[in-house]
């Protein structure tokens, strides 16, 4: 029953707040609304009825006492006038039963207090134009109309009183949902900067609020501080490795042109460039995107931009179906380097490469399907992982990477705020490589 009930709950933090808020409000208003109810309309409407019934019970025992019908009809005449009645006596009206709307709740209680005190008393109507009560009474002496005031038996109109508790009950509802939402504000702040800190954007904040929303700001400020320093130590630390390794490669490769040119010679030469595609590949997925910001890109040029560029190299790679609108903020350099990867891949262990996109109101898909043999579905969280090599599993006659082009795709997409989806193309045929990122 519990778990049904979490699907109608609200899911916001502004929504629990707000049910928190209302709920025992609303609570007390419905206690408070019984409480007065029964105490108004019952109790003191009993009350007041009882009170005119005893005057009418003097006026019908002195018509009782008259010794003949105009005797009585002239001690209704002193009487009534005294107690504000309206008689008819005789009268000619008939009926039996009760007439009163629906929503007068006090009606109901007036009513049965009248017939239980009143003898004779035969039909009762409420009306509400003007508001009287009249009634009509078999005595011993035939039968009589009265008319009375509704405000001498019912207690008066409690609406305006209701809705003056219900405005006022709203009012203070908004004045402390204003105030919940300045202790709750800092909390979406600090949810917001966090969400771009995962991002790689960096948005400027400032701890506020309640204090311990304040001390979950200042212990994000500092993390992010020093994650900030690690990377930007890291960057340092490997552009002298870049220059440090890239140094003596240069001097074995000089060294090698002015071999003598054979088949150990040309051997060494490829060993040389293999090493030179490793550290490359090795610093490009350890500085990630660390040293570019974000900017709004047209996804459409800018895939339209990277297929053109392998297509010119020679790449089998076509451009699909493109249902991108853009602009979109995210980092070019770094994306063209995970879908450069993604095509890289696929031209690998494939023949056919087509890439796509579409874009919905939070992500950015990006397609790259391929004609190869593909990854077994057991394969590919292990084929993600940094320098995971299944190229044997895919296809042995190809040359094998460095394992690095699929982990550094994941990685892009995960500080973009996305990830990388691998499956089964049902097109191609061949692997599906989803690239996700967020808008």
């Amino acid at each position: 029953m519990l778990h049904k009930l979490k699907f109608f709950l609200p899911r916001g933090l502004y929504g629990r707040a707000a049910s928190i808020l209302i709920v025992p409000v609303v609570a007390i208003q419905l206690v408070v609304s019984v409480a007065f109810i029964q105490r108004h309309f019952e109790r003191v409407t009993q009350q007041m009825t009882q009170a005119v019934a005893i005057e009418l019970g003097y006026m019908l025992s002195q018509m009782e006492f008259a010794a003949d019908n105009t005797e009585a009809q002239q001690r209704l005449e002193v009487i009534s006038e005294a107690m504000g009645f309206e008689v008819e006596f005789p009268t000619a009206r008939t009926g039996d039963g009760e007439v009163r709307d629906w929503i007068d709740l006090s009606g109901r209680e007036l009513i049965a207090t009248l017939r239980a005190t009143v003898p004779g008393l035969r039909r009762v109507e409420l009306l509400g134009a003007p508001r009287r009560v009249e009634m009509l009474i078999d005595t011993l002496r035939g039968p009589m109309w009265l008319v009375v005031d509704r405000g001498r038996l019912s207690a008066s109109n409690p609406h305006q009183l209701l809705v003056l508790m219900i405005l006022t009950s709203v009012l203070m509802t908004l004045v402390a949902y204003g105030f919940l939402r300045n202790q709750l504000r800092p909390i979406t702040l600090l949810a917001d900067a966090a969400t771009a800190f995962g991002k790689g954007q960096h948005v400027p904040y400032r701890p506020r609020g309640a204090v311990e929303v304040r001390a979950a700001g200042k212990a994000f400020l500092d993390m992010r501080g020093r994650i900030e320093r690690q990377i930007e130590q890291r960057t340092m630390m490997l552009s002298g490795i870049s220059h440090d390794l890239r140094t003596p490669l240069t001097r074995l490769r000089l060294g090698l042109s002015l071999l003598p040119e054979d088949a150990e010679t040309a051997a060494l030469l490829g060993d040389v460039g293999d090493m030179q595609r490793l550290i490359d590949e090795f610093l490009a997925f350890a500085r990630g995107d660390a040293m570019e910001d974000p900017e709004p890109v047209n996804p459409r040029e800018l895939i339209g931009r990277i297929v053109d560029n392998g297509a010119r190299a020679g790449l089998p790679v076509t451009l699909g179906r493109l249902a991108a609108q853009g602009p979109v903020k995210l980092r070019p350099a770094a994306v063209t380097r995970a879908l450069e990867n993604l095509i890289g891949n696929g031209t690998r262990f494939g023949t056919q490469v087509r890439v796509s996109a579409t874009q919905s109101g939070l992500n950015l898909r990006i397609l790259v399907e391929d004609n190869g043999p593909g990854i077994p579905e057991d394969k590919r969280d292990e084929a993600m992982q940094p320098f995971a090599r299944l190229d044997a599993a895919r296809d042995p006659n190809r040359g094998g990477g460095v394992g690095l082009g699929l982990a550094i795709a994941q990685d892009v997409a995960r500080s973009h705020g996305g990830r990388l989806i691998l499956s089964k193309s049902e097109d191609l045929g061949g692997l599906k490589a989803e690239f996700v990122i967020a808008c």
